[in-house]
């Protein structure tokens, strides 16, 4: 079992920015990507950012490229989401979530994870 617990959310105004966290704890040996994800109300919810924890590979999101970066601290289990240059539609609920072994599924993809936090709102206005 692997618990996530997120952290950093906020509201901000557009053009602003924030920092999310998630810190991974219980059996994490085997976990090899992690991700963050978003739902804004009446949407499904989408793969913003992911990274492989080995390799250090990170993938985005079109909407999302040049202002979101993730990141990984492997001695604290963490990952990071910096957030630059909100927009008023990055207004959602920000889930962490990982995942190990190998995934059919591409890594921006709800189903490639199987663990998942409990989520951090993010308001932008305006």
């Amino acid at each position: 079992q692997v618990q996530l617990v997120e952290s950093g959310g906020g509201s901000v105004q557009a053009g602003g920015s924030l920092r999310l966290s998630c810190a991974a704890s219980g059996y994490t040996r085997n976990l090899n990507r992690m991700a963050w994800f978003r739902q804004a109300p009446g949407k499904e919810r989408e793969g913003v950012a992911a990274i492989y924890i080995i390799s250090g590979g990170t993938y985005y999101v079109d909407s999302v490229k040049g202002r979101f970066t993730i990141s990984h601290d492997s001695a604290r289990n963490t990952v990071f989401l910096q957030m630059n240059s909100l927009k008023l539609d990055d207004t959602a609920i920000y889930y962490c979530a990982a995942g190990t072994g190998v995934s059919m599924y591409t890594v921006l993809d709800r189903s490639a994870f199987g663990s998942w936090g409990q989520g951090t709102q993010v308001s932008v206005s305006s």
